[in-house]
């Protein structure tokens, strides 16, 4: 068991910009390994990358059953290109305006199948597609949180999320109002 998982998440988040060029601090990043990164086709792939060993050890992680979580990590991020740490992933995943979904970049469908995924090779499929409908561009930092996590209690935020479930948002509450207006009258 990975002991901090906050800290976990901000290793991962370090480790993913360490591999990243960046022009800025005029690195060149390591192409070479995120390229065997996203070739891995199964966890136990990943784990036998000395990049995904890495992440372990930044990570604190302190077992040997913690390295099917390094791996998922070190797989998916390994496909993000840019860090949009503004919004939860979900969020960015979900419905914009509509109730039914129409407007997602994931479909519900597609949503409900991601969050269904427990094993550890169908969890890396799902995220790895998941990146691709955005183009690469997530919150490298929820999205690290989240893989640490990824339990029932994280998938009920990530539904509430998705569907912008929160009453307090004034877009939200007028589709309601309008939806229990029609069907008052």
């Amino acid at each position: 068991m990975i002991p901090d998982k906050a800290k976990a998440a901000a290793a991962a988040v370090a480790w993913w910009h360490s591999l990243r060029p960046n022009a800025d601090r005029g690195t060149r990043g390591n192409p070479a390994a995120l390229a065997r990164l996203r070739r891995a086709a199964t966890a136990l792939d990943l784990m036998a990358e000395p990049e995904t060993i890495g992440l372990f050890q930044c990570m604190g992680a302190r077992s040997y059953s913690d390295l099917p979580v390094a791996a998922l990590l070190a797989g998916v991020l390994s496909h993000v290109r840019e860090d949009r740490p503004a919004r939860s992933v979900a969020r960015l995943l979900g419905p914009k305006h509509s109730s039914d979904g129409k407007d997602a970049i994931m479909s519900p469908l597609r949503f409900r199948r991601l969050l269904q995924a427990t094993d550890p090779n169908d969890i890396l499929v799902a995220f790895r597609r998941m990146i691709a409908l955005t183009g690469g561009s997530l919150p490298v930092a929820d999205l690290s949180r989240s893989l640490l996590d990824w339990n029932e209690e994280r998938k009920r935020r990530w539904i509430y999320d998705y569907w912008n479930a929160d009453t307090s948002n004034t877009e939200a509450t007028r589709n309601t109002d309008t939806i229990m207006e029609g069907h008052s009258q």
